[in-house]
């Protein structure tokens, strides 16, 4: 097996996020361990993905959403880094939410099996903007739930961290839908551009009609 600095960040935070878990059962910190374990669980989503629905993350977006649950759920809260740095959460949910556009994009663009001549790059960036904004809001959803019921603090300042966060995720979906609809013009946009073309290469036959 052929190690690269993707899988071995992925490694490291499973271990992390493993030690981490045992580390407080075994103290007694119930909550910690529940984060720790949750994220460890959430982790695994890329190989399901895989497996449940035969579409091939590329390593880099398996790797970016690894890093994006450890540091939101587990850095994020157990860590502490919402109240150490000011920037956290406008970081995480500004690159998710690209991340998301760019998801968004390549789902909708694999319905057309990567015809660029039949899918309208307009519709489908309206498209991947529209499934990004939606994650964002189910995700602020959860974080509501999380602080219902297990008394965490994900929403910080209530309604308006919320509201923030709904902006920030906005911002974030349009630069991610703006890259594939650059992409489908055969433009480049910075390196998400490149990502995307990672993901269609490595489901080639999904879009057989990419020319």
């Amino acid at each position: 097996m052929r190690f690269t600095l993707q899988n071995i960040i992925i490694y490291l935070i499973w271990a992390f996020l493993s030690g981490e878990a045992a580390y407080s059962l075994w103290q007694g910190h119930w909550n910690e361990a529940f984060v720790a374990l949750f994220t460890l669980g959430l982790t695994f989503i890329p190989i399901l993905f895989e497996e449940r629905l035969g579409v091939r993350l590329p390593l880099t977006f398996a790797a970016l959403i690894v890093v994006f649950l450890f540091a939101t759920l587990f850095l994020g809260e157990v860590g502490g880094f919402y109240e150490k740095f000011w920037w956290w959460d406008v970081l995480l949910h500004s690159g998710s939410a690209i991340g998301f556009g760019l998801i968004g994009y390549v789902l909708v663009f694999m319905l057309f099996e990567g015809d660029r001549f039949a899918a309208p790059p307009m519709a489908l960036a309206f498209l991947a903007f529209s499934i990004a904004v939606s994650i964002g809001a189910i995700w602020e959803i959860f974080e509501f739930s999380m602080d219902s019921l297990l008394g965490m603090n994900m929403q910080k300042t209530g309604l308006v961290d919320t509201m923030w966060d709904l902006i920030v995720n906005t911002i974030g979906a349009s630069i991610g839908a703006l890259a594939g609809y650059l992409y489908q013009r055969g433009k480049h946009f910075l390196g998400l551009s490149k990502m995307i073309d990672q993901f269609v290469r490595a489901n080639s036959k999904l879009f057989r009609k990419n020319k």
